[in-house]
């Protein structure tokens, strides 16, 4: 009974500092964060790395893409950990891990973290300002000491021009600017502000290297796989795991396999798979 009384203190002191209106989720997704809270301190004193810890613990949970969309709603921090996309994979982990390594178990502050990772410099300000790219997810991310982009050396790398257009050039394809031509002036905005920085990515024909060569990527580290698609700068994201056989694997929510997985193969024989895909940039998350 009083840990029934504390949770519901807890959700109210939250709603009266952050509004409803901007958070929805469901007592199955708090009773779960709280319940992974709990158990990652735990593992955090016995000095484990804590975001594979929630990568792992995270695994088997169904793929559903969009889940960020939610009809008829003003932007607002949205939550869902009993399904899970690539992009919000990440997020939760990397939210989990920040709460933990900052030392709370509150399910306030995994709110605090999460929506300082999915938005442009941490702030809800409409649908222009979530992070829907993920190089302006890293952009924003580095700006406010959350990650760093880990640069492979030149000589086994690539730099990238970014151009982000894929969302003005497709509105057709998400539904507010279906209907909104004022969002998609912004979101036109948006893209321009975050274009034209040069990044390095790993091309895909040197991801099979050994672990030697790669020695730059860790366990946990952040796998943004780059495309060349027009107008998009990252395709899929995923966690880096060095596996028994000594390649990178990633672990993701894959809509192949309509779940959370550590794919069996390694990454570089995933990534022949998929023409579209040009190689990967490596981040850190900072704890």
């Amino acid at each position: 009974m009083r840990g029934s009384l504390f949770l519901f203190l807890f959700l109210c002191s939250f709603h009266a500092s952050f509004g409803e209106e901007q958070v929805s989720y469901t007592k199955v997704d708090s009773l779960r964060v709280v319940e992974l809270l709990e158990l990652g301190s735990k593992e955090k004193a016995k000095g484990k790395c804590i975001t594979m810890f929630y990568a792992n613990h995270l695994m088997n949970l169904p793929y559903v893409a969009h889940t960020l969309e939610i009809k008829d709603k003003e932007e607002h921090l949205a939550i869902n950990l009993q399904s899970l996309d690539c992009t919000t994979l990440v997020e939760n982990v990397c939210a989990l891990a920040l709460t933990t390594s900052h030392g709370s178990k509150k399910w306030k502050d995994y709110l605090f973290w999460l929506q300082k990772l999915r938005y442009d410099n941490g702030k809800i300000d409409g649908y222009k300002s979530r992070n829907h790219y993920f190089s302006q997810w890293i952009q924003s991310g580095t700006k406010l000491g959350l990650v760093k982009e880990i640069v492979p050396p030149s000589s086994i790398s690539v730099p990238m021009k970014l151009s982000l257009t894929y969302m003005s050039d497709h509105p057709d394809s998400y539904p507010l600017l279906k209907v909104n031509m004022e969002e998609r002036r912004l979101i036109a905005e948006m893209e321009k502000r975050a274009s034209g920085a040069t990044v390095r990515y790993i091309p895909k024909e040197r991801v099979g290297d050994s672990r030697k060569v790669l020695d730059h990527i860790k366990d946990g580290d952040i796998i943004a796989i780059t495309t060349k698609k027009a107008g998009l700068d990252i395709s899929h994201v995923g966690f880096a795991v060095w596996g028994k056989d000594g390649k990178l694997h990633l672990l993701n929510a894959s809509s192949i396999h309509k779940k959370v997985v550590l794919e069996p193969m390694t990454l570089y024989d995933y990534m022949q798979k998929h023409s579209s895909q040009t190689g990967i940039r490596v981040v850190r998350l900072l704890q």
